[in-house]
């Protein structure tokens, strides 16, 4: 459970001051720039190759970030035409250190006792333009993201390891990033806190985005058309994908658009394939056994 300090959310470049860089460190060609169509800072984070470039969260690789929340959020958007790469440093309960990166540049994945490698595979805001299943350069019309990984499941997952907290994040180039956050709530980018309230979809598990980490929706559109939402593992599969990308129009199934066509969802490679027992073992109920109760 997250310290109070932690809870619901904690706004990561908001409470690590990215900006000052005293508690993160910077190298290569990284600016804070105004977006005007989000009305906030970003990070523009670009080089002739990713690791040439890049944000790092602490400062110092000796120091860790010590965040609890199951999920990590990232706001970003893979510059057009370029290829991108992100670190994640995350601790296991037996303090072993564990590295899960993905990048447009892995053709498949990659996994050892102490790295994860995932494809990252950009989708296109033109659906049909979008090529599924294909790591690359980001289209041109690549659009911002707002990426949730569940870190305690990729662990459980891939590795059968418990999760303990987040280390440290090295964002490389080619990147906008807007925010970084980390919580045990599973917000709903596509609703609005009055939404929320008038439909009571608390009761339901649909937690709204907090507005500093929010994409602005202009009156008349919808989130999900102007943004993409991918969530990793993604909910419901039985089997662990083997690659990030954009599966379904929208996360949750109550605010979907009737008649709106679901994407295939990704071929699964031989070693994630072989993970299916493993899988099973700890997905599986656990037997509970009966009360106990003070003899008659």
């Amino acid at each position: 459970v997250p310290a109070a300090w932690q809870r619901p959310y904690l706004n990561i470049f908001k409470h690590f001051r990215v900006e000052e860089w005293k508690r993160s460190a910077k190298e290569g060609d990284v600016a804070a720039l105004t977006d005007t169509r989000l009305k906030g800072t970003i990070y523009r984070i670009r080089g002739s190759n990713p690791a040439s470039s890049y944000l790092q969260l602490p400062r110092a690789g000796t120091q860790s970030l010590g965040l609890t929340g199951r999920y990590l959020y990232l706001l970003f958007r893979p510059l057009p035409h370029k290829h991108f790469l992100v670190h994640l440093d995350v601790t296991t309960e037996d303090k072993q250190v564990i590295r899960i990166s993905f990048s447009s540049l892995f053709r498949e994945f990659k996994s050892t006792a102490t790295w994860l490698q995932f494809p990252f595979i950009c989708g296109a805001a033109n659906e049909g333009m979008a090529r599924r299943g294909a790591p690359g350069a980001a289209p041109a019309d690549v659009r911002w993201t707002c990426l949730v990984l569940d870190l305690p499941s990729i662990l459980a997952l891939y590795l059968s390891r418990r999760y303990s907290h987040l280390r440290g994040v090295k964002l490389c180039s080619n990147l906008l990033v807007k925010n970084l956050c980390t919580s045990d709530l599973l917000f709903e980018p596509g609703v609005t806190f009055s939404e929320a309230r008038l439909s009571d979809l608390s009761c339901r598990g649909v937690v709204p985005m907090p507005r500093e980490l929010a994409f602005p929706v202009p009156k008349g559109e919808k989130w999900h058309d102007l943004y993409d939402y991918i969530r990793f593992p993604s909910e419901g599969a039985k089997l662990p994908h083997d690659s990030i990308q954009k599966s379904f129009p929208a996360p949750v199934a109550v605010l979907e658009e009737p008649g709106r066509p679901l994407t295939q969802p990704v071929t699964l490679s031989r070693a994630v394939c072989d993970r299916l027992s493993l899988v099973q073992q700890i997905t599986s109920p656990k037997a509970v056994s009966a009360p106990w109760r003070r003899p008659q």
